[in-house]
């Protein structure tokens, strides 16, 4: 019997999950979950942020988010459970306060990208029907994904596998309008080496990392399929960086593609920059087929990611509520429908609110841009979360590995250390204002954590402390 077999076999004997996720499957599942929608929603800010070489951001971007990467491929090698980021630095540090920080934080992020992809949706929703107001159309989204997510319409495989493929088609597009532009002959490659942001191309560049970094997210979520991966320790890591290169090599190509075929002014100003490639005409399709087209694609693909968004909310409450950190409520199934009906209507109203507060703060004259402050609010958690990670795989080192342990650079992870330490403070210091988001939606997290600590007596096991986590440390 091979090795392989005996890993299969062993672990159906002793009931656990069965190890048949391969290599190449494994590559196309961290490719789906990086080839979100981020690309669609943020293309035109970034572009804005940094000119005509805005595809060095994405590709620096891709390069800072790979390097945290290999921390995660190292952790999962080790721990091949689903409860990421927060196991690791529960087992590094085994301080509840800072594994309870990072759960939020994890929980935060999700809240303010379903609201920045909310906005984006209502924004390519717009060139299909512009009659209900925005408002309108971006809270029916998340209140409808609740209700999908509530009745029991999660997705299958094939399903995720399907709306992948629309992602990916409609970047193949835009990635054929700029072959054919080149083609013909009308292209201005100096373009690409134009740096029309105010200041120094380095800031700039840094500016625009700080917005493309939301479009690198979602690779941490393939830690929850390590247990049933086969032969983690060698295929993890390849799928994970092969994945990860992969869409960082496609998000090149498809600003390179923006920044040729359309001014850079008017990517910046578009809520739906993407759109703008292809109502260039350049297609030989009628520009309203397209415009059409291309926007269902992108709703489809903005859905994809915010479904998964709104399932991972839901999940790290009842989580919590079944650790006791949370009120023992947000761990309530329905009875038939088997959903954390609860945490889902708990989570809409967090993306609502922060929808309706970002709406009423425009309507005062704030003029905010809902889209690129909530992705910035993401942007910020995901880096505290992201460098936690990379200090956990350093402080581990040397801990539960064995002879096919995945080890990466302790150079690398230190650079990775210091680029998401300079992406911080650079959105920090750039949006300052996005601190008060985020310590609200901090502030939020420890109200549920002290309404626990009061009132959560009954539902607490007499051998635990409020608050205590029930992440193993062993």
């Amino acid at each position: 019997m091979s090795t392989n077999e005996a890993e299969s076999a062993t672990s159906e004997d002793d009931g656990e999950l069965k190890r048949s996720i391969t290599g190449r499957l494994l590559y196309f599942y961290v490719l789906g979950d990086v080839l979100g929608s981020g690309i669609y929603v943020l293309i035109g800010l970034v572009a804005g942020a940094v000119g005509g070489a805005f595809w060095i951001a994405f590709a620096v971007g891709v390069t800072v988010a790979t390097i945290t990467g290999l921390a995660y491929a190292e952790l999962v090698t080790k721990y091949p459970q689903a409860a990421g980021a927060a196991l690791y630095v529960n087992k590094a540090f085994n301080n509840r306060p800072l594994t309870f920080l990072i759960t939020v934080s994890m929980l935060s992020a999700s809240f303010a990208a379903a609201g920045s992809l909310a906005t984006g949706f209502g924004a390519y929703f717009d060139e299909i029907w512009s009659l209900p107001p925005a408002l309108l159309v971006t809270l029916a989204f998340v209140i409808g994904l609740a209700i999908v997510n509530f009745i029991g319409i999660t997705e299958s495989v094939v399903t995720n596998m399907l709306m992948t493929f629309v992602e990916i088609a409609g970047l193949l597009i835009v990635m054929l309008i700029g072959v054919i532009y080149v083609a013909q002959g009308k292209a201005d490659f100096s373009t690409l080496g134009d740096f029309r942001a105010e200041g120094s191309p380095i800031f700039a560049i840094i500016a625009g990392v700080a917005l493309a970094f939301f479009a690198m997210t979602g690779f941490e979520n393939a830690a929850n399929v390590a247990e049933e991966t086969i032969n983690p320790a060698k295929n993890f890591p390849r799928a994970l960086v092969g994945g990860m290169i992969t869409a960082g090599v496609i998000y090149v190509l498809v600003a390179m593609t923006s920044a040729l075929t359309v001014p850079i002014g008017t990517l910046q100003d578009s809520d739906a920059a993407l759109l703008e490639v292809v109502k260039a005409g350049i297609l030989p399709v009628p520009v309203g087929v397209m415009t059409i087209l291309f926007a269902v694609i992108a709703m489809i693909a903005i859905t994809n990611t915010t479904l998964v968004a709104v399932v991972t909310q839901s999940r790290i409450l009842y989580g919590m509520a079944n650790e006791d950190v949370v009120p023992g409520i947000f761990g309530k199934i329905h009875q038939t429908r088997k959903s954390p009906w609860v945490a889902l209507l708990f989570a809409a109203a967090v993306v609502s609110s922060l929808l309706l507060v970002g709406f009423a703060l425009n309507q005062s004259g704030a003029g905010i841009d809902v889209v690129a402050r909530l992705a910035t609010v993401t942007v910020v958690f995901t880096l505290v979360i992201y460098a936690l990670v990379i200090f956990s795989a350093l402080k581990l080192r040397g801990q539960d590995e064995g002879d096919e342990t995945f080890r990466a650079p302790i150079a690398l992870l230190v650079v990775g250390v210091i680029g998401n330490a300079i992406l911080l403070g650079y959105v920090l210091i750039d949006d300052p204002k996005s601190l008060l988001w985020c310590a609200g939606l901090l502030a939020l997290g420890g109200v549920l954590f002290i309404a626990e600590w009061f009132f959560g007596d009954r539902d607490r096991p007499d051998d635990r402390a409020p608050g205590e986590s029930t992440l193993s440390t062993d």
